[in-house]
């Protein structure tokens, strides 16, 4: 009996050693975090109107979706059922030309032979979801705040993925409140972000960061986490304007904004056979014009209602049953993005037209570090750190003592 409590006695304090270990990390972590002094962004201006569907064509658009999860880490994290092979077969009979396997932490490395082959992982592992969806990765980053992030932390994370991808994307901003309204008023440094997602619609946070002036494009994926559901699969997807489907095109396009999100109508529980069948006839669009200081837009099917948003989220103009539509830009539009619905209930989200300078349409201005509030924190943090732990080598000192004492 005695083997056995000396036994659970140890298992006890390896746990607590373990479990001290990760907190101290964790709390290093945090006091190392740099602290930033951001700058609020300004609405777009000028006297041009950046397009960016100047370039397209309307044969050549591409479906692709970057947001799906594999078998990885030996089947511990989500989409643990999904092969590549299984991935690839089903998305390809689905019409997708562009098929990016999104695994937690890990570059999926699966048809990299292919010219189409575009490096993509999911970073983030923390408790708030505050992920980032990397497309063009040259390496996987491990550095996170997993149990919770102030602005700061989330800054300090896009910096940090900057120089090893080519686009970033905030992940489902909605979802577990892993990104604020108020955050997309100050975050800067990230290409885009995933508004539409099979969990969450998050175009709040898109009309929040575009009213503060910063061009950041859209991002439509799946996520799936089962291939086996069909209500999981061919959902929301990303329609990119490309000639060709090889890695540095679509790159160049999605960084264009030459590309919208899309959600496709799902009926509950269709069969994949029937699924196969109706998402071979969607909707395309097939004309998007800046025209002077009017935006024209067409599809080739009846839209239920076009509509035209800006600065703040405003609905600006809606129009009923029609295939095509005109906005004509005010003295007070900053940027005009639109959404086209279709009777299905299938609906695009455009990218936005903005005023711009005639170089490049706005971003968000730089976060600095303030190296002097940085350091005040570390050396507080540092100090009870060392604090605490002095304490705690004393207690245990005097408890010793008063046990030999007791002894003798």
């Amino acid at each position: 009996m005695n083997f056995v409590i000396r036994i659970l006695k140890l298992i006890g304090k390896l746990i607590l050693f373990v479990l001290i270990s990760f907190l101290l990390i964790f709390y290093i972590k945090y006091i190392s975090c740099p602290v930033y002094d951001f700058t609020a962004g300004k609405p777009f201006s000028g006297k041009l109107f950046y397009n960016p569907y100047q370039n397209m064509q309307s044969e050549n658009w591409r479906k692709g979706n970057f947001q799906i999860q594999s078998r990885a880490w030996g089947g511990i994290t989500s989409g643990s059922g999904n092969s590549n092979e299984d991935i690839a077969k089903l998305y390809k009979s689905l019409g997708y030309d562009i098929i990016g396997t999104s695994d937690y932490q890990k570059i999926n490395r699966y048809g990299e032979n292919k010219a189409s082959y575009v490096p993509v992982y999911e970073h983030g592992y923390g408790i708030q979801k505050s992920h980032q969806v990397l497309i063009g990765a040259k390496r996987v980053m491990w550095k996170d705040y997993p149990i919770f992030q102030t602005i700061h932390q989330k800054q300090h994370i896009i910096h940090s993925l900057r120089k090893d991808n080519a686009l970033i994307y905030l992940a489902h901003p909605l979802l577990r409140g892993g990104y604020s309204l108020e955050d997309m008023k100050y975050l800067g440094g990230y290409d885009g972000i995933e508004v539409m997602n099979n969990y969450r619609f998050s175009v709040d946070h898109w009309d929040e960061a575009l009213s503060a002036g910063n061009y950041v494009t859209i991002l439509g994926d799946d996520d799936a986490h089962d291939i086996n559901n069909p209500d999981e699969i061919g959902h929301h997807c990303t329609l990119i304007n490309t000639p060709v489907v090889e890695k540095e095109n679509i790159i160049h396009a999605l960084k264009e904004g030459n590309a919208y999100g899309a959600r496709i109508y799902r009926p509950n529980h269709e069969t994949f056979e029937d699924k196969v069948k109706r998402i071979k006839v969607i909707p395309k669009l097939t004309g998007f014009e800046v025209i002077g200081d009017t935006i024209k837009v067409r599809v080739d099917s009846m839209a239920s209602e076009i509509r035209f948003i800006g600065q703040n989220g405003k609905l600006l103009k809606s129009v009923m049953n029609v295939k095509e539509s005109f906005y004509s830009i005010n003295d007070e539009d900053t940027y005009i993005r639109t959404e086209i619905h279709f009777p299905d209930q299938s609906f695009f989200c455009l990218n936005p037209v903005c005023r711009f300078d005639g170089i490049s349409p706005s971003k968000m201005p730089a976060a600095k570090i303030n190296y002097w509030k940085t350091w005040i924190l570390r050396i507080i943090g540092f100090s009870s750190l060392i604090f605490v732990i002095i304490n705690i080598v004393i207690i245990r000192k005097k408890r010793r003592t008063g046990k030999m004492n007791r002894i003798n």
